[in-house]
């Protein structure tokens, strides 16, 4: 997310560490060379000229120029602004009082709104809510069966009338959602290649019809100003209560994230970072600007690992580790839960610092899948007792996984050394075992 962005912010915050003592000119040099990154990045040139005053205000006070550290406080101050400008906090969903809570998707073709309903549903139900998708894009070609192969594959249900009217289609949903308990409604509605009358007529139409507590812009992230464009078109006549962006994991410049809610004065509420189902998270304007001021994100990675780690799981292999009896089923059982955390690269992009040490290196998740395949190959005696793998068994396992001999030995060794480095730590911590998770093995 934001690589080349973070990238060229690195480069100009170095500058300003590197500096012994700052002066007004070494920070207006800095300044200029941030607010031309910015304006790279397709932020809105407002919202560039007012960020960069705003840090200027502050770095030229007397706070940072007679500070000890005076680069580090620079940082400090654009990280606050940065914060600021993204929204200064969370902002969730609201649901009001009555039953449905309807929340209206609306955005141009192209956004991501059919997928991010279906990531919306998923959301909202792992945290107790009953959703019901409703598909009131009529125009576009395939949308209703697209939403309705999104919501059978994630379990789901799906509201659809076919073509009809869908102002009609929406009261009539909120009228099934009642009858059949569902207490969030979320709406799939029509979107253009470009704003027009009638498309926005259609969706006021939509709107008086179910009076939604929500409607969320869904925003293309990789759009960049055209983004903020469109969400003040839709603004004007809508008067939405958030905005979503999407395909935050592709190539974003970053623009639309840093200008969209300085623009409209609407929050940021959702941001989605990938294709899976599961590949959206709430938006945190703190850890956004952690991200990508090459800080990364502790706290959502935390996050991450509690959703995938399995407690009793958890508990078992603590005890096991206390002894000194870690197995490949162990190890099994860690890839399963790293690889629900999401990407790889993803991951490691919220660890500080990991960013630039993993620079260079491809961070494969199919070596994952190898890492699986050469342990599925492996018989129950093996994968508890590794030292009985002679070369016969290492041939046999390489052919039954799709891979190579010199792999089955390369994953033989890291586990020998996990087994060494898990021995030693038992010792040293003398039945103080911790019960968090360790990485088991490197790629």
């Amino acid at each position: 997310m934001f690589d080349e962005l973070i990238e060229k912010l690195d480069t100009a915050f170095r500058k300003i560490r590197g500096q012994g003592k700052l002066t007004e000119k070494n920070i207006e040099d800095a300044l200029r060379e941030i607010r031309r990154i910015l304006l790279e990045a397709d932020v809105h040139y407002k919202v560039a000229k007012s960020f960069i005053g705003n840090i200027k205000t502050r770095a030229v006070g007397r706070e940072v120029l007679r500070s000890i550290t005076p680069g580090q406080q620079v940082v400090k101050i654009v990280y606050d602004e940065l914060t600021e400008l993204l929204g200064s906090a969370a902002v969730p969903v609201h649901f009001g009082g009555d039953m449905p809570a309807v929340i209206m998707l609306v955005g141009l073709q192209g956004s991501g709104k059919t997928t991010t309903a279906a990531k919306i549903g998923a959301y909202l139900r792992k945290r107790g809510r009953l959703p019901l998708l409703v598909a009131a894009d009529i125009y576009r070609p395939a949308a209703i069966e697209q939403l309705k192969t999104l919501g059978q594959s994630s379990d789901l249900p799906v509201f659809e009338m076919g073509e009809k009217d869908p102002a009609d289609i929406a009261g009539s949903a909120v009228r099934f959602a009642r009858k059949n308990s569902h207490d969030t409604l979320i709406l799939d509605t029509a979107g253009r290649l470009h704003v027009d009358d009638a498309m926005m007529a259609e969706l006021v139409a939509v709107r008086r019809a179910v009076n939604p507590v929500e409607i969320l812009f869904v925003a293309d992230g990789m759009t960049g100003q055209d983004a903020v464009r469109s969400a003040e078109a839709f603004l004007e006549q809508l008067d939405f209560q958030g905005v979503i962006l999407t395909k935050m994991d592709g190539d974003a410049k970053g623009g639309a994230a840093l200008s969209i809610r300085a623009m409209t004065d609407r929050p940021v509420k959702f941001i989605t970072t990938g294709e899976k189902i599961d590949a959206i998270e709430p938006f945190y304007p703190d850890r956004l600007a952690s991200r990508i001021l090459g800080m990364g994100d502790v706290v959502s990675l935390v996050e991450k690992a509690q959703d995938a780690v399995d407690a009793e799981k958890a508990e078992k292999l603590a005890r096991q580790l206390k002894n000194s009896a870690f197995t490949f089923e162990d190890f099994l059982d860690q890839l399963h839960q790293v690889k629900k955390m999401g990407p790889l690269e993803q991951v490691m992009g919220l660890i500080p610092g990991m960013d630039k040490q993993m620079k260079n290196v491809s961070m494969d998740d199919n070596a994952l899948i190898r890492i699986e395949a050469m342990i599925h190959s492996m018989t129950r005696e093996e994968r508890y007792h590794p030292n009985i793998i002679n070369g016969s068994r290492r041939k046999r396992i390489a052919s039954g996984s799709g891979t190579t001999v010199q792999d089955v030995n390369k994953l033989l060794k890291q586990f020998q050394m996990m087994q060494k480095m898990i021995k030693q730590m038992g010792k040293m911590r003398k039945g103080k075992f911790s019960r968090e998770l360790p990485m088991p093995f490197s790629l």
